[in-house]
């Protein structure tokens, strides 16, 4: 094994924070640059792997400078930024749906083709236009406030390509029916907007008055990204070591407000080939 795919699916809210205000917002999510899409920067998912080896193996264990590197070394394993693939979106006509759009699976397909994943092609064989979803079902779908015509197609191909990187088989069976691609556009509106924005506080002890407001944005549970694990040559072994690391507990604690129950995400490695481990 020389790359992997590894895909989180949130389980309950993410802030990968940015550390940086925006407008009324404190603390929003790190956001790509160019395309402002919520991201896991690579060097937060790393350090939140390095973590969970270290409870793991032991944080004196050699093999976790081997892996990820150290002053006097580079790791092991490259891992690039953990990229969104799929926004839960609220829906005024039924439950939420999986949103995404032709941008990101069109990205979703080279990043496939950069690790060797069989199979890495024709994803999307309808492109949405404005106002239309691509998505199982005839009428219109109700995204928030927004209405879209549904146009039917056949998106066995790219459920199959998305099932990897889900762990939970009852979540797995439900992509079918949630799936939802809408055009390039459309899906920023969402990706900028459609976030949570959650007020929090600290009270003086005595007077219980405030001392502290801010606003931060978070993901919802349910938001699907994924990463590219590279190892470098010679050190395949490492992509193997760091699979093992979640075999018993599949689960990996990302970004901020640990203690209040955010960034827990369910992990799923699929390694060159398609074979799941």
């Amino acid at each position: 094994m020389k790359s992997a795919l590894f895909g989180l699916l949130a389980e309950t809210s993410l802030h990968p924070g940015s550390g940086q205000t925006v407008g009324v917002i404190d603390l929003p999510v790190a956001r790509e640059a160019a395309t402002g899409y919520p991201v896991i920067v690579s060097s937060s998912l790393k350090g939140a792997l390095r973590e969970r080896a270290e409870q793991v193996w032991g944080q004196d264990d050699k093999k976790v400078d081997e892996t990820f590197g150290s002053q006097e070394n580079a790791g092991a394993v490259a891992v690039t930024d953990a990229r969104l693939l799929l926004l839960p979106v609220r829906s005024l006509s039924g439950h939420y749906k999986w949103v995404t759009c032709p941008y990101l699976l069109e990205r979703y397909q080279r990043d496939r083709e950069l690790v060797g994943v069989s199979g890495a092609s024709s994803l999307l064989p309808v492109i949405p236009q404005h106002s239309q979803a691509v998505a199982a079902g005839q009428g219109h779908l109700f995204l928030e406030e927004l209405s879209f015509n549904l146009v039917t197609a056949d998106l066995k191909s790219l459920t199959e390509a998305i099932t990897p990187l889900i762990f939970h088989q009852s979540v797995q069976k439900r992509l079918p029916g949630s799936l939802t691609v809408i055009s390039d556009d459309e899906f920023a509106y969402f990706a900028r907007h459609g976030l949570a924005i959650n007020a929090r506080n600290v009270l003086n002890d005595k007077t219980k008055t405030s001392e502290n407001l801010w606003y931060e944005e978070t993901l919802p549970p349910d938001s699907l990204f994924y990463t590219l694990l590279i190892a470098r040559t010679g050190k395949e072994k490492a992509l193997a070591d760091l699979a093992g690391l979640f075999a018993q507990q599949p689960y990996l604690q990302v970004g901020g407000n640990e203690t209040i129950g955010q960034g827990w995400c369910v992990v799923s490695w699929q390694a060159v080939g398609g074979e799941r481990e």
